[in-house]
């Protein structure tokens, strides 16, 4: 645990060295952006030339950014912070970060995907799944994420770091669903399997795995659909895990967004929100990065599994933060890499 707080730390210092430039106050908002511009830009591009409302994105790691707005307080320039990650945006909301948004704003977004007081709200959802090689025959018997851990599998699977954000995420889930010792043991068996080797990214673990180096991995689904979008040819395919009778489903979670409590652009702030949880903001997203709409009746891109074709683990997104705490206590114990 020590490891990582003093990781999150360097990452405000260095964060906080690389955005000394600060914004004129000129009616334009301020986003502290966990995201991707190339995810976020076309959705506030859109929002920009319908509202006249310019908009300034502050990118850098969701953790990095958190911190910040916990270290700035009142002095902040952020009118609105967007996660990759529920947990964080939980965790300011625990922390009083978020001006609390109108229930008739957000009550488009099931309660499951949004904070209980409706301090932040998800805007897209992906899903943990796994990337299989099709030109081999050794992950037959996969059917759960638990299965990662079956010594057949060593040397042949592919995983990220444990400090990415979506492994965190995941592992919650598998601990709320299935228990701390199993998890423990599933943790244990993966990291036999890794065998020292871990992503960076999960794009590169569905490369490696279209590349035989690995036989399976556990990633993000869009990861997959991208490559294939590039790659069309390559040996790869989802295959959803925990499925069926007892299957306790596939772990999802949400990039959001919150208000800043101390934003003085609210009324400008909440436009945006509306924008982005609206028909128009939630197609885009859709169409952006291959994740799922948050919002009802929304299509989603139609290269992946419709969300009414598989089970979702039934975990309520603000308990990604709750539980974030002793998921890295156990990754520690474990000594994941």
């Amino acid at each position: 645990m020590k490891s990582r707080l003093i990781n999150g730390l360097l990452a405000l210092l260095m964060f906080a060295v690389a955005s000394g430039v600060s914004v004129a106050d000129d009616g334009a908002l301020v986003i502290y952006s966990g995201r991707s511009d190339k995810f976020v830009k076309p959705v506030v591009e859109a929002f920009t030339r319908e509202t006249g409302i310019q908009v300034v994105l502050h990118s850098a790691k969701s953790t990095a950014l958190l911190n910040k707005l916990r270290v700035e307080g009142a002095r902040t320039q952020a009118d609105l912070y967007i996660s990759n990650d529920a947990g964080n945006l939980q965790l300011g909301s625990d922390l009083g970060l978020f001006e609390p948004l109108d229930g008739k704003l957000v009550e488009d977004i099931p309660a499951n995907l949004r904070a209980p007081d409706n301090t932040w709200v998800g805007l897209s959802a992906r899903a943990r799944v796994l990337v299989v090689n099709t030109r081999q025959s050794r992950t037959a018997f996969v059917k759960s994420v638990f299965d990662l851990a079956d010594p057949r599998l060593k040397g042949r699977l592919g995983i990220t770091n444990s400090s990415n954000e979506s492994f965190i995420a995941g592992t919650t889930v598998y601990m709320l669903k299935a228990g701390k010792e199993a998890t423990r043991q599933w943790l244990q068996g993966m990291k036999d399997n890794a065998e020292g080797q871990v992503f960076n990214k999960h794009s590169k673990i569905v490369a490696a795995v279209a590349e035989g180096r690995k036989d399976i991995g556990l990633v993000n689904h869009y990861y997959i659909y991208r490559h294939l979008a590039k790659h069309p040819e390559a040996p790869v395919k989802i295959l959803l895990p925990d499925q069926g009778d007892g299957g306790m489903g596939v772990a999802w979670n949400v990039a959001g967004v919150a208000v800043s409590k101390f934003s003085h652009r609210k009324e400008q702030a909440g436009r945006l929100v509306r924008f982005l949880v609206s028909r128009e903001g939630q197609e885009i997203f859709a169409r952006v990065n291959r994740e799922y709409p948050t919002r009802g009746g929304v299509a989603a891109d139609p290269a992946i599994p419709p969300v009414s074709s598989y089970k979702v683990a039934d975990v309520p997104m603000a308990e990604l933060a709750r539980q974030r705490n002793a998921t890295i206590d156990l990754l520690e114990e474990v000594g994941m890499p």
